[in-house]
């Protein structure tokens, strides 16, 4: 009795040293298998030629209605269409919540039908494991062909109990490869969340900016070999206020990340930089551009200056904005205003007219922008009031220099922009004697 009760009391201390010596292991491991350096891979622009004239189109990429739909991103294939990804279901974090992508013809100005690309039950029977929900794809195409698709597993608890999946495919996104579970932390493999562009590294590896919402709040790199090896991690940021990284890469040596902040006022995107190629990273700060706990995007123009979309105010994401930087973000110009319904929380009686009136200026074909509104109200709007959303943008340049950006649209549907450089130079010049913000 007395050695059992002996080993018993000894058990949690076994515990505790087996923990220790993970944790040992797995810096020693990171230690010694430390990859070579390598510098970033800048994006090729404008190697095709492109539409010289000012161009500027909308509509939506999404057809369903009166369901929940968010988080979209976008993927150059190797024939110059994009391909779109979102999720969507009843609502955000339901179990019937699906990845879903449909793919835009620029020749043709026309998207075809989406699809379900992945769902809960084939994601949990590819992983071996219960899978609660998905959320946040983002996608990006290997020099070999290959399309790697991220999006964000959740097996316990919240979105802080989050592991990136991953999935592949050889032809363009037509068929895709069983989910594989990238392991990103040695003790459980939670808080890894995904939501910016992927990018490429000299060698081939891919880089990946996650982010860390267990207790605190921090951005991170991931580098990723050819076969999805985890090879590197890199913190950007520390404390409890910065997610979703974005990485806007100069040269092979420079890069700037933009970071959504969740802090207290004054509320502002954060950023870092590095010089040497994400060998060291300066102290994360406050940029002049306004941030209201919501998700960046942006691309750097062959020229270095650095175009963003965000909702550039203090509170809510009823507006949605343009904006540009030519001195590395010390100071931004606003070149367009996407959209802007601040300050129009209104009753459901008048809502579905506002509504019906945005769907409308986005696509003036749609056959009944009532239907559409009707989506919104039924996302946004409670008893008493209702709100608007245009939230989560994602924009890339094509090689043909032009540009494409999708977001969402009041939780209901996914709109895409798609303009010319040519009407971004005609905006700047509009916007010449206007003030920085």
């Amino acid at each position: 009795m007395f050695k059992s009760t002996a080993r018993q009391s000894g058990s949690p201390h076994a515990l505790v040293l087996c923990v220790v010596l993970v944790a040992f292991a797995a810096a020693f491991y990171k230690v010694t298998r430390h990859p070579s350096p390598a510098v970033f891979q800048v994006p090729d622009v404008a190697v095709q030629p492109g539409n010289t004239a000012p161009d500027f189109r909308a509509r939506f990429a999404s057809t369903q209605h009166n369901i929940h739909t968010h988080a979209a991103s976008l993927v150059e294939l190797s024939d110059g269409r994009i391909r779109a990804f979102w999720f969507q279901g009843s609502r955000e974090g339901a179990q019937d919540v699906e990845i879903f992508s449909a793919v835009f013809d620029p020749e043709k100005n026309h998207w075809g039908m989406e699809s379900s690309i992945a769902n809960r039950e084939e994601t949990q029977h590819s992983l071996l494991r219960y899978v609660k929900k998905l959320g946040n794809p983002v996608a990006q195409r290997a020099a070999d062909g290959t399309l790697w698709l991220f999006y964000v597993t959740v097996s316990l608890g919240g979105w802080a109990g989050s592991s990136i999946t991953a999935i592949t495919s050889k032809d363009d996104g037509t068929t895709w490869s069983p989910a594989r579970r990238l392991v990103t932390s040695p003790f459980l493999n939670i808080s890894t969340l995904v939501k910016g562009t992927p990018f490429f590294y000299s060698d081939g590896s891919l880089g990946l900016p996650v982010y860390h919402e267990f207790i605190d709040k921090f951005g991170e790199l991931l580098r990723i070999s050819g076969s999805g090896e985890i090879v590197d991690k890199q913190r950007l940021s520390s404390g409890n206020v910065t997610l979703q990284p974005v990485m806007l890469i100069k040269n092979p040596q420079q890069a700037t990340v933009m970071m959504r902040y969740s802090g207290a006022s004054p509320r502002r995107v954060i950023a870092t930089a590095t010089e040497d190629a994400g060998q060291h990273w300066s102290v994360p700060a406050k940029t002049a551009l306004a941030n209201p706990d919501a998700a960046v995007s942006g691309v750097v123009l062959p020229d270095g200056r650095i175009l963003l979309a965000l909702n550039d105010t203090e509170e809510g994401r009823g507006a949605l904005s343009l904006v540009i930087s030519s001195d590395g973000g010390a100071t931004w110009k606003t070149v367009y205003q996407l959209e802007d319904q601040r300050g129009q929380n209104t009753d459901p009686s008048h809502y579905v007219q506002l509504a019906a009136e945005l769907a409308r200026a986005t696509e003036a074909g749609i056959a009944d922008a009532t239907l559409y509104a009707e989506s919104a109200k039924h996302n946004k709007c409670t008893a008493q009031s209702c709100g608007f959303e245009f939230s989560y943008p994602y924009l890339i340049q094509t090689r043909t220099g032009d540009f494409h950006l999708v977001y969402t649209w009041n939780r209901s549907f996914i709109k895409h922009v798609w303009f010319t450089r040519a009407w971004l130079d005609q905006s700047l010049e509009k916007t010449s004697d206007a003030k920085p913000n």
